[in-house]
């Protein structure tokens, strides 16, 4: 006999970077399982050091990690942390990027820029991640710049079930804030009660980051409650430029709902001076104290991480926690 049969198994293992350690403990207690202990520290010249405290051979390993600023650590600690683990014989390293970074530079707009979108997937991949978990990517497309699986999960259930339980009886609109987001409107609409839609038309200068200008609103929104949607809120100028048109269009009410509160300044001060009702973002972002304001309203995402990970780990289908339609 040349061979000798085992038992297989299967160990799940998280691993949670230092950027968002509460979104990975309450990942971790969903799960029923323990984030992994380590030893992380910087040099005195900014090395990043990571050391997981226990064996991970074999191993299906998860490493959590979230994305805010100053981005190029946290990237940079996710990167070695994957390196740790393949350099360790972790059997399947899955990277989950709540919020995935760089994911505004997925084109080039103009000669002689990068597509930095995929030189993050290029990275994770040479580290030896196996597969990404992110959520709301900016375009969906750059699930195509990774080559393995790519999870792409939609807050879009997170949000909806808060705004379907709060304004359920107000004559809601779904508003895009741009032209591009028209389609994403239309299945916000269709899962809040075959509501309305409309659309911000906007133009943006490329050698302007963070500058948009909101010049007309498409589609009738005098009287009603505006659902504004949008993947990101950055530094918060161009939402709050909607949230101003579509009042000045004779909106009864405008209620942000965006998947990750980026909240770079001055978006704290526009956002609480904004005419919006209720402003609705996700932890796939830490959001500290400082840049909490009345009317923001946070939802967990974990629950969501939580059962990707495990119809990951149990080979399910990721698919079919949005009715087949991720």
């Amino acid at each position: 006999m040349s061979s000798k049969s085992g038992t297989p198994k299967k160990n799940l293992m998280l691993f949670s970077g230092r950027a968002h350690p509460e979104l990975a403990e309450e990942v971790a207690k969903h799960l029923n399982v323990s984030v992994v202990p380590q030893t992380a520290h910087n040099f005195a010249n900014g090395e990043i050091f990571v050391r997981f405290n226990e064996s991970v051979r074999g191993t299906d390993a998860f490493v959590i990690q979230s994305h805010p600023a100053p981005i190029n650590e946290w990237v940079m600690e996710q990167l070695i942390m994957v390196d740790a683990l393949k350099r360790a014989s972790a059997k399947r390293i899955t990277v989950i990027m709540p919020f995935y970074p760089y994911a505004r530079q997925d084109k080039k707009h103009k000669g002689r820029e990068p597509i930095s979108a995929r030189l993050i997937a290029d990275l994770f991949k040479t580290a030896g991640a196996d597969r990404i978990m992110t959520v709301d990517l900016h375009t969906a497309q750059i699930q195509g710049f990774f080559d393995g699986p790519v999870d792409h999960l939609l807050a879009q259930n997170v949000l909806a079930a808060h705004i379907n339980k709060t304004y359920r009886d107000e004559n809601i609109t779904v508003v895009s804030p741009d032209s591009g987001r028209v389609r994403l409107a239309e299945k916000w609409a269709a899962q809040l009660g075959d509501r309305p839609i409309a659309f911000i038309h906007k133009t943006r200068d490329p050698d302007k980051p963070n500058q948009a200008v909101a010049n007309r609103v498409v589609g009738k929104v005098r009287g009603q409650l505006c659902v504004l949607i949008d993947d990101m809120i950055d530094t918060g100028g161009t939402i709050v430029k909607a949230t101003e048109a579509l009042l000045d269009e004779g909106a009864s009410d405008v209620v942000i709902a965006s998947t990750h509160g980026i909240l770079s300044d001055p978006a704290t001060e526009r956002l609480s001076n904004c005419k919006a009702r209720e402003v609705i973002v996700t932890n796939t972002l830490p959001i500290p104290e400082e840049k909490r304001f009345p009317g923001l309203t946070v939802l967990s995402i974990a629950p969501l991480l939580a059962q990707a990970i495990q119809q990951v780990f149990e080979d399910g289908s990721v698919t079919s926690l949005f009715d087949g339609n991720a």
